[in-house]
Order: C-alpha cells, then structure tokens, then sequence
C-alpha cells in the first residue's frame, strides 16, 4: 500500500480549521532562541562498504555485545538459532500486528492460535491470551484481574517477587486507587517467601497472593503450600516466572493450584538486547476467562465445514463498552510471540527438557566450585534451578561486576542496585551456552578477589 500524504488543499483546511495561517506558526509558542537555525552539519555520505565498514567499528566498541554473560534478573542468554531470524523474515510474518480485519489474516491468527496453545501447555494452564507487553506488565494485569473477579482489593506480593514486577504492580495500582492497597511478605533467609508471613497478611479482602516461580534470587517456592492458605481466604494465588525454561523441569503452575500464570517469554524467543524487548505469557483457569485482559484467537469452522481462527475475545476498550473493558493494553508483542512459538517448535519436547537439564547442570557444577572457595558462600538455601545468589566476602558485588568487565565478562548483577544491605551479593545466571572453561572463567575471576 503507498502513502498518500495530505494534499495542499487538506493542509489548507486544517489550518484554517484550528485558526493558523501556516505550519510555521504552529512553532511559535517554541521561543526563538531555542529554535534551530540554518542546515545541519552532518557528515559526508558513505558509499555502501565504507558504511559497511564504519558500523563495524562502532560495533566493535560495544564491549558488552562479545562478553562472556552471567547475566541474568529477569533476561537471560539462551541460545537463539539463525533459523528463527530467517523464517521471522518471511513477508507474511514479518509485522507486529493483527489486522483489524483478523479474519482475512488466517495465518496470522493460526500463529497466535499455536502461541496460545503452547503456553497453556508451560504454564499447566486452561487457556491464555494473544500476549501481553513483557513479564511484568503481565502480573499487574494479573492482580487487577484478580481484583475485578473476586471484587476485593487487597493484594500481597512476595518480596522475592522481581523488584521491577513489583514496582510495576505498585503503579498500575496507583493508577486506580491512588493508594495501592498492597502488602509485602519478607523473605526468610533460605530466599524463599515466608509463607506464615504470607498467611498473616492475608485478609478476607485480599484479592490475591502473587509468588515468583522461581522467584527473584533464583529459589524454588513452595507453591503447594502457599495454595492451601490462599484457598483458606478464598484468595487466588498468582505466579510469575521470568525463567521460562525452569518450567522444563518444575511441576506447572496451573498443577499445584495457581488460579493465575504469568511469564515472561525472551528466554525462548529472542536474544536479551538492552532490556528487551519481551513478550508477556497470560493464562489461567476456564472459569475466569472472561476477566482476562487482552485478546483471545479461537479455532472454529467456517459455512462450509473448513478450519478456520477467529479473535474469540477482545475485553478492551476498543471493542466494548468502556465500563466493562477489563484493560486498556492495545496491541500484544505479535512478533517476539511467533518467535517464542516458533523456538518452542524447534526444540520440541524433548529438546525444551534436554535444555533445561544442561541449564541445571552447569548451575549446580558453578556452585559447587563457588561455595568451595574461601570467603566465598551461597546464602540462600532453598532448591534453584539455573539462577542463583554468591555472597562475595572480601569484595562487595560492584568490584566483582567491575573487574570482570576488564576481562570482558559480566559477572552477574549486583544486587545492591535493588537492596542496599545486599552490597556483596551477586545474582548469577548459567544457561547451556556455557561451556566448562566459561564456568571456571567465573570461578577464576572471583577467586582472585
């Protein structure tokens, strides 16, 4: 399709229409000054391998792109096959969104349709919808489902929860009540939640207890328990995973009693390049169907008897009543979803779980090496499963991140920029790109501290 840019004559109306003689004098509340006068200076054009080649050499300077990463905190560094760049390239895929006449996009809606369909079977789940922006929006849109179900207000969140999730809870709340009737549990030293913490917090008007799966510090929490004593106050209990392939060997969500699953799909889906970008995973039970936020793509058939997708459910202000729109989220991460979906294919079953054993392995064989080092210890107790916290005794975790920087390794991530008393803690992540001699990278680096 062209672009047709408005004709003189439109521009003229619309001028007039808002009582301006030109487009220059719609600058004029911009004082002179600030305005920018003259032409550019821009450099000299480059001709195709001259360009080629200067944007090599910017490349080269971002030392972080070619580091050995630990990183973790909610974005990790899977292995993503060139295969899934070029099938995302095709023509028919390569667009973010679904046409507002979705029927006539049969594929598009069959790839949502798989999308679906895959993370219901990860999150153990009845349904899910066409993605949400990242992982943690996906919780705060959890909460306020949870709210508008039960008609109550009180949430308690895991203080292991992701910092960021939180955070982001707190101001979609704020958003609706000024004051977010929220609650925090404290963690117990093992790292996992205090659930008697958790059960004396919860009200006959708490809508709904949300944990980590696994939580922020890498631990596995009990979630059998926390579903007896959310189901003791008629609370739902909501789990948020930012580690996906975790659910390769964890028992789902949706089976030990979560009312509401939430996730954050970059694991299997795209590289982790500056934060992002995500897509966010949305599920839960038949039954609250339709309190989810989002959209939902459904398998029907057509008038004569042929397969065919069609967007089941839109519960946005878009398509109903504003009253009754359970959110205000406008589009879903098309693009980043048909990556996850199709990364999912890719490794199959088999492939998900032999990547989630090697994940697990390397973690276990790093903190074997690590807590074996003097001044070196692992403070949390509770089981994990590729992310884990080091306490570093004789350095605090910024000198550690510093250091190794000069060898081009990132070290993990210092805890201190999210809790101030955790100076000389480190959150380390392992995934199956490391190899031996990249762990014993790690434990040489901190050895020397």
């Amino acid at each position: 399709m062209r672009y047709l840019p408005h004709t003189e004559a439109e521009i003229r109306q619309m001028l007039e229409r808002i009582g301006v003689s030109s487009i220059e004098e719609l600058f004029h509340p911009i004082p002179e000054a600030r305005r920018f006068q003259g032409l550019m200076q821009m450099e000299p054009s480059l001709d195709e391998p001259r360009l080629m080649a200067h944007l090599n050499e910017l490349a080269a300077k971002n030392t972080g792109a070619r580091a050995l990463s630990f990183l973790g905190g909610g974005m990790y560094d899977h292995h993503i096959p060139p295969a899934l760049d070029q099938l995302l390239m095709r023509s028919e895929f390569y667009t973010a969104y679904t046409p507002y006449q979705a029927e006539l996009s049969q594929g598009t809606l069959q790839a949502i349709f798989e999308f679906q369909t895959t993370v219901c079977e990860l999150l153990g789940m009845d349904v899910a919808n066409a993605s949400m922006y990242d992982g943690a929006s996906a919780a705060a849109e959890a909460c306020l489902m949870a709210r508008r179900a039960t008609r109550r207000t009180h949430i308690v969140v895991s203080g292991a929860l992701h910092p960021h999730y939180i955070e982001t809870i707190r101001a979609y709340l704020h958003g609706l009540d000024g004051t977010p009737d929220m609650e925090i549990a404290p963690v117990l030293p093992n790292g996992r939640t205090d659930l008697d913490a958790v059960a004396a917090l919860t009200r006959e008007d708490t809508a709904a207890v949300i944990l980590g799966y696994p939580n922020f510090y890498g631990c596995v929490e009990e979630l059998h328990v926390a579903r007896t004593l959310t189901t003791a106050k008629k609370a739902m209990l909501i789990t948020a995973t930012s580690e996906v392939y975790a659910l390769a060997l964890l028992e789902s969500p949706g089976v030990l009693g979560a009312d509401i699953a939430v996730a954050e799909g970059q694991s299997l889906a795209v590289p982790a390049q500056f934060g992002g970008p995500g897509v966010g995973l949305f599920a839960c039970r038949q039954d609250l169907i339709r309190q989810m936020p989002g959209r939902l793509v459904g398998e029907t058939v057509d008038a004569d008897g042929q397969r065919g997708f069609v967007l089941t459910l839109s519960t946005r202000e878009q398509h109903i009543r504003r009253e009754r729109a359970t959110s205000n989220i406008c589009t879903n991460h098309g693009l980043i979803a048909l990556a996850f979906t199709m990364r999912s294919a890719l490794l199959g079953r088999s492939g998900f779980d032999a990547a989630a054993r090697m994940c697990l392995s390397n973690a276990e064989y790093l903190k074997t090496r690590l807590a074996a080092l003097p001044g070196v210890s692992l403070p949390f107790a509770a089981p994990t499963f590729n992310e884990f916290v080091v306490r570093v005794e004789n350095a605090d975790a910024a000198t550690v991140v510093a250091e190794g920087m000069k060898e081009e390794l990132l070290a993990g991530v210092d805890l201190a920029a999210f809790d101030s008393t955790r100076t000389h803690d480190l959150l380390v992540a392992v995934t199956e790109k490391h190899s031996k001699a990249d762990l014993d990278r790690l434990v040489a680096l901190i050895s020397r501290l």
